[in-house]
């Protein structure tokens, strides 16, 4: 990086900021071209419903957070604009669906076996009157 020749169209501190942001993009557009070599619908096939699910917020979120980057580039403010609510309402979609992946995820309880323990782990007191017809009926024979 050293080496680049540096533009004097804008202050060297942000040099390495905007070599960074740029090599950023660099990846996105590399991600993208990945992404849209398979058609959605092959994509998809592979994949159950949840996943596609996340496929799909994933790809919304990405979208709408360019978006927001080329709002901010141009000098508008992304806060005031509809693409924030938009990233909002996606992430709680996203929510939702990690919600719906912990829970699968999540140990399932064999509500048999659970009372099956617990009835066994138990300490049963011997009724008091067991014991006395049982000493009484050894000791008469």
């Amino acid at each position: 990086m050293a080496e680049e020749e540096i533009n004097e169209d804008y202050p060297s501190e942000i040099h390495e900021y905007l070599s960074a942001f740029e090599n950023s993009i660099g990846a996105i557009d590399d991600m993208l071209k990945t992404m849209m070599s398979v058609s959605r619908n092959e994509l998809l096939q592979k994949l159950d419903p949840l996943e596609q699910a996340k496929v799909d917020l994933v790809s919304a979120y990405t979208l709408n957070s360019m978006f927001w980057v080329y709002l901010a580039t141009q000098g508008v403010n992304p806060q005031e604009h509809p693409v924030k609510q938009e990233l909002e309402r996606i992430r709680v979609y996203m929510n939702r669906v990690k919600e719906i992946t912990d829970k699968k995820n999540a140990a399932k309880l064999d509500k048999g076996a659970a009372s099956r323990f617990v009835k066994n782990a138990l300490w049963e007191p011997k009724p008091k009157n067991a014991s006395k017809v049982a000493s009484k009926g050894k000791s008469k024979k």
